[in-house]
């Protein structure tokens, strides 16, 4: 029966019986030959289990290790005081294992034949037949004997006589040098068997010479996968150029057709025209109130104040245009009035918007507006707003400036303050049509016509424009953006007809000669965009979700783009009506965000949504 003894402290029996086992001569000669510390000590803890004591073979190395250091401590202290035993209590046992180097044959150990002698005597150790142990004192040998003698169980005598023989444990060798010790079949070893020595010259296997081998075999493999990777690559790279070479020469034709589609448009298109400025009688000249704003610009004004218009449709290209300059895309012009993001600017310097609007019934509105305006790339957007809507607005967003001032007695004077510090002033998102609201409303466009700011009427601030069209009348920095229903109520006010539903293009052009030569945005299933003497339709593509607060939007990044075009100066706009420019640009992102937003979220899309796909969407647009 094994006693499990793991874990715990060595006791004397088990120590003697290790040093016995560990002192065999098989033991030893592994131990100094080629073998595996580890393996030896295996072979050494399982005989000590036949022993009926259960140890690791890391316990066994680690006890060898310890008895062999009070070894050495108890024979340097015996040269000093005498005192070995007291050090190392297994001291003669260690003596005799390690200065006669234990039970090894003092040449290299081969297959031991059988002896023909009997057992050995139970109790004695394999030393005593070596003849090593005779020289030994009698005292000392007959003290030994009989602390052996006072063993009580009966267990280890018969284990300690199984120690004896050398058992079929296998000790694994790497690359040994001799051959390896083959015990007798039944048990018994001999140490007086003739021993055959190993040829000298036999080479020895290196280690480390295999390792080498092994690591330029992995070199020259990795070697030639490099190699081949470096010929797909290259060879793919090759087929990547011609790709590349095939997709530009398609490019250049296709360019190239179109060039010469566009030169055969305009050789008909002057024809046309020229037949028609023949056959056309000389009109009055432009009445003397209406200076139009292209004289400031040097436009090519038209001949007659109610001709036919000049339509330039965008969908994605240009179509029907009068002269060279018109021909000029549009959206390049918009790319050239956006500021370019440089560190030198300071805060407010790309354009500080304000928005008057917004009362306790619509706080949606002048949110929508301010939001897109910085969306669009404004620095600073405030909003001029009741005292009830200002807590919403502001919870709506910590990026708006917002100030309750717009029904307190001195809202005029209060937003009269902030003017010198904006540039473009949108009125009318949630303005609502509160007397004490429009009259400040009214006031406000006074004050900022003065000063020459330019200013966006939009929503309700469309109807007070209706009421009283004098206000802006001739103010060629507006911009009015009505819709439909707002359209038709501007058009009858100030031409006393209604709208020919037959003649769109006529009807804005006329209406915007009618307030002045400001410029119009009607909005609907196409944006009719006139300043009094041309027409530009954008028809970029949007959805048909018509979701409230879609003109906000429109309103608000109008605000900033009338303010980019306004000083980029006329060499930027090449000569075109800035307003005009920065209209079609706020009519194509605002189609834009509708278009990205119904591709996400369909007809459950608001204005919410479009207002997250406004930078994406003025990406695509303008920047790529």
């Amino acid at each position: 029966m094994i006693t499990n003894t793991r874990g715990f402290l060595w006791s004397d029996l088990e120590t003697r019986a290790l040093l016995e086992i560990w002192g065999e001569a098989d033991v030893q000669s592994a131990l100094d030959g080629n073998f595996r510390n580890s393996h030896v000590y295996r072979d050494v803890a399982c005989r000590l289990a036949e022993l009926g004591f259960e140890r690791t073979p890391e316990q066994c190395r680690i006890r060898i290790k310890g008895l062999k250091r009070q070894y050495y401590q108890a024979r340097d202290g015996l040269k000093k005081n005498g005192h070995a035993r007291k050090i190392c209590k297994y001291y003669d046992e260690m003596d005799r294992i390690l200065s006669a180097g234990g039970r090894r044959c003092p040449e290299p150990l081969a297959p031991l034949a059988r002896r023909p002698t009997s057992r050995r005597p139970r109790g004695r150790s394999p030393a005593a037949h070596t003849g090593h142990a005779a020289q030994q004192p009698r005292a000392g040998r007959r003290a030994r004997r009989g602390r052996r003698a006072r063993v009580p169980p009966r267990q280890l005598h018969r284990g300690l006589r199984r120690v004896l023989f050398v058992r079929d444990h296998p000790i694994k060798v790497e690359c040994p040098s001799f051959a390896i010790p083959v015990p007798p079949g039944d048990g018994f070893k001999e140490v007086s068997a003739p021993t055959i020595t190993p040829p000298l010259n036999q080479p020895k296997r290196s280690k480390k010479r295999h390792t080498n081998l092994t690591l330029d075999k992995m070199m020259e493999k990795f070697l030639q996968q490099s190699m081949d990777t470096d010929e797909k690559f290259y060879r793919f790279e090759e087929q990547r150029l011609k790709i590349e070479d095939k997709r530009r020469e398609a490019e250049h034709a296709r360019e190239l057709q179109m060039l010469q589609m566009l030169g055969q448009m305009l050789a008909g298109i002057s024809s046309t025209v020229s037949q028609r400025s023949q056959s056309m009688p000389a009109s009055p000249p432009r009445r003397a109130n209406h200076r139009s704003y292209a004289d400031n610009f040097n436009y090519n004004a038209m001949t007659a104040t109610l001709s036919p218009p000049i339509v330039i449709e965008r969908s994605f290209s240009l179509h029907r245009t009068h002269t060279l300059k018109d021909m000029e895309n549009i959206f390049q012009l918009v790319r050239n009035v956006i500021p370019p993001l440089t560190g030198k600017k300071h805060k407010g310097q790309d354009g500080r918007i304000g928005i008057v609007g917004g009362c306790r019934e619509y706080t949606g509105a002048p949110y929508f507006a301010a939001i897109t305006a910085l969306k669009v790339g404004a620095d600073l957007s405030h909003v001029f707003c009741t005292k009830d809507a200002a807590t919403v607005i502001k919870s709506y967003s910590p990026e708006l400036i917002v100030h309750p001032v717009l029904d307190s007695p001195n809202a005029v004077h209060e937003v009269e303050k902030w003017l010198p510090r904006l540039h473009s002033v949108v009125i009318g998102p949630g303005l609502g049509r509160d007397e004490v609201l429009l009259e400040n409303a009214k006031a406000i466009i006074e004050k900022s016509k003065v000063k020459g700011i330019p200013i966006i009427i939009d929503a309700d601030g469309l109807w007070l424009i209706s009421q009283q069209p004098s206000l802006i009348q001739g103010y060629q920095r507006a911009i009015l953006t009505p819709n439909y229903m707002e359209f038709s109520r501007l058009y009858e006010a100030m031409l006393r007809d209604p709208v020919d539903s037959n003649d769109h293009h006529g009807c804005v052009l006329r209406l915007s000669q009618a307030m002045g030569n400001l410029t119009v945005v009607q909005k609907g299933e196409r944006d009719l965009i006139s300043d009094g003497e041309k027409v530009l339709v954008c028809s970029h593509e949007g959805s048909s979700r018509r979701c409230g607060g879609q003109g906000d939007l429109l309103s608000g990044s109008l605000g900033v783009l009338a303010h980019w075009a306004f000083v980029a100066g006329a060499e930027k706009t090449n000569g075109q009506n800035p307003f005009l420019v920065a209209a079609f640009g706020a009519c194509s992102l605002t189609r834009q965000s509708n278009h990205q937003a119904f591709q996400k979220f369909g007809r459950s899309m608001t204005a919410s949504d479009m207002v997250s796909e406004v930078g994406t969407a003025f990406n695509k647009l303008f920047e790529t």
